[in-house]
């Protein structure tokens, strides 16, 4: 019985080959915050895959053992994102901008704070406790502790907050009536509203998050 050689079908040149790589740990999806084990565990192997650069360019074509082994990286990449999550590296977004509790909005947390503080001083509490919620949203989004997403709710938005500051569950739950109130039911914000708001977001940028749950 003959043995049939084995063969890769693929012989794709250095840059292609690279670019695979590139392609394969550093899709769109991973968005990332600071590295973690795994992060560095990506960072090394893409180091590693640049030393072939040089010594392959000058070779013409690509050996079909590296081939393998790209591929072999890539489904363990794939088998340990699967089980660990995504690598905060790559999740960490820039300052989060666009849509926000339905409304589009660029505004940075420092800047809506700012705005809230400003209405709350000339008395119109019904912008500044709408401002200040969103602020606080923002500011958690920005810090990647809970992803704010378009669609997601001032409510959906409280109860991931308190996954990650489990003590302030019922503060934020009072909090997101006290925006949808004000928000969407032709609600007049009060000065006790604000102050329970403002101490509430004064807690969460003291507090320690509970790690564990970012992401879960």
């Amino acid at each position: 019985m003959s043995v049939l050689p084995v063969e890769v079908p693929v012989q794709p040149g250095p840059d292609e080959a690279r670019q695979w790589l590139y392609d394969q740990l550093s899709k769109p999806e991973y968005v990332a915050a600071q590295p973690t084990w795994f992060d560095l565990l990506v960072q090394r192997i893409l180091e590693w895959f640049d030393q072939f650069q040089a010594p392959i360019g000058q070779a013409g074509g690509f050996p079909w053992w590296v081939v393998v082994l790209l591929v072999i990286v890539a489904v363990i990449v794939i088998a340990v994102v699967r089980v660990v999550g995504l690598p905060r590296l790559l999740r960490r977004r820039k300052a989060a901008v666009g849509a926000l509790f339905g409304d589009d909005d660029d505004r940075d947390a420092a800047t809506m704070r700012r705005d809230a503080r400003r209405a709350a001083a000339g008395g119109d509490y019904t912008t500044a406790v709408a401002e200040l919620y969103r602020a606080m949203a923002r500011d958690l989004d920005e810090r990647t502790l809970v992803a704010v997403l378009p669609g997601t709710t001032a409510h959906g938005f409280a109860r991931g907050a308190a996954a990650v500051f489990p003590a302030e569950g019922g503060a934020l739950e009072t909090s997101a009536s006290d925006f949808d109130a004000v928000r969407y039911l032709d609600g007049t914000g009060s000065r006790e509203q604000w102050d329970r708001l403002a101490a509430l977001d004064e807690r969460l940028r003291a507090a320690r998050p509970r790690l564990e749950a970012v992401g879960a």
